[in-house]
């Protein structure tokens, strides 16, 4: 029989259940948060219970919030005209991180993806054809992952607002910055040709 220290191997599980943990990133961190001073180690536990609490989806635009709506459905001076549509909240810190963008956004919490049983019941779709019943917006910017599930999303979503007479976009595909044309694969090199912009 091995050894094993219970409440130790309870808390090495829990952490290894974290995105991108394994066994030993788990074990290494559950001996990290073992040997904290106690009072770094209640600061952590109050960190973690104060954002499980507090932290909540704002009722317009589906992203994570603590207050009564998010602070960029909040803010008058964005553009309320135009609605970026992404999969997941880090997608909105991602393009918030561009400073070229000045819209609102709309979260969906995943993809549609039928071999994961994800249809668009379990997605924030609902709450995105009530926020354009007011006419208000203009144009939908699709900005899923180029995935099939991306892409399969952004294409149902796109048909479905098509009746409203709202211009619906997609983010380009193409070569990132600093890329080499060498090392492109195909469906990258046609998307950057079918995505490119005057000059």
């Amino acid at each position: 029989m091995g050894y094993s220290i219970v409440p130790l191997e309870r808390l090495t599980e829990q952490l290894e259940r974290l995105p991108g943990i394994g066994r030993k990133s788990a074990a290494r961190l559950a001996f990290h948060l073992l040997y904290m001073p106690e009072k770094d180690a209640k600061t952590f536990m109050e960190a973690l219970t104060d954002a499980r609490d507090k932290i909540h989806e704002c009722p317009v635009c589906c992203n994570l919030t603590d207050s009564a709506t998010c602070p960029l459905c909040g803010d008058s001076r964005r553009d309320r005209t135009t609605v970026c549509v992404v999969e997941d909240p880090r997608d909105v810190l991602a393009v918030e991180r561009t400073g070229e963008y000045n819209g609102l956004y709309h979260v969906l919490h995943g993809t549609i993806s039928p071999m994961d049983g994800r249809g668009p019941d379990q997605l924030r779709v609902k709450e995105l054809l009530r926020r354009l019943e007011d006419e208000t917006v203009q144009e939908v910017i699709m900005a899923q992952n180029p995935t099939v599930e991306g892409d399969y999303t952004a294409l149902y979503l796109s048909r479905l607002l098509k009746p409203l007479n709202i211009k619906v976009t997609r983010l380009a595909y193409g070569i990132p910055v600093g890329g080499d044309l060498e090392y492109a694969d195909e469906i990258t090199l046609s998307r950057s040709l079918e995505g490119r912009n005057e000059l």
